[in-house]
């Protein structure tokens, strides 16, 4: 089973508004950068979306260690939230609904095949890949932005 590394950030200009989305993808020290954006979202919904594009990115089942800066991904995935979210019908432990219910679909899907240690690394605070995931993923929502002017 490849060993690969992945690395992902969400970014939103207006929350909602113009957002973008990176992940990193390190395996056998090669690196693959892949990136986009929306021109009306949220920073949670960019930061499922990096996720969901990591993982939908590999080919066979991998042992992965998983690197975000949020807690809404990571907690969502290594807490089972989002498991129990869909057991109960997409609605949460409060009986309220859950929110990016299609997006946290499509990555409890992605994951499934996949061996995943999850890593929350805090943002901003200089960690190489999170940071170029960031700079990546604000310039992606920047695209849209200078789009609406």
């Amino acid at each position: 089973m490849d060993k690969v590394e992945i690395y992902t950030d969400g970014s939103c200009l207006c929350n909602p508004g113009p957002g973008g989305w990176a992940a990193i993808l390190v395996c056998r020290g090669k690196e693959r950068l892949i990136s986009g954006g929306e021109a009306e979202t949220t920073n949670n919904r960019m930061e499922l979306l990096g996720a969901i594009s990591a993982f939908e990115a590999l080919k066979r089942p991998c042992d992965v260690a998983f690197c975000s800066d949020s807690k809404y991904v990571i907690d969502g995935l290594s807490k089972n939230w989002a498991k129990m979210w869909r057991a109960n019908g997409w609605r949460k432990s409060d009986n309220k609904p859950a929110l990016n219910v299609e997006l946290w679909d499509r990555l409890l899907t992605a994951i499934e095949p996949h061996k995943i240690e999850y890593i929350w690394i805090k943002g901003h605070a200089g960690h190489p890949y999170n940071e170029r995931c960031d700079e990546t993923a604000r310039s992606e929502a920047m695209k849209f932005q200078k789009e609406e002017n």
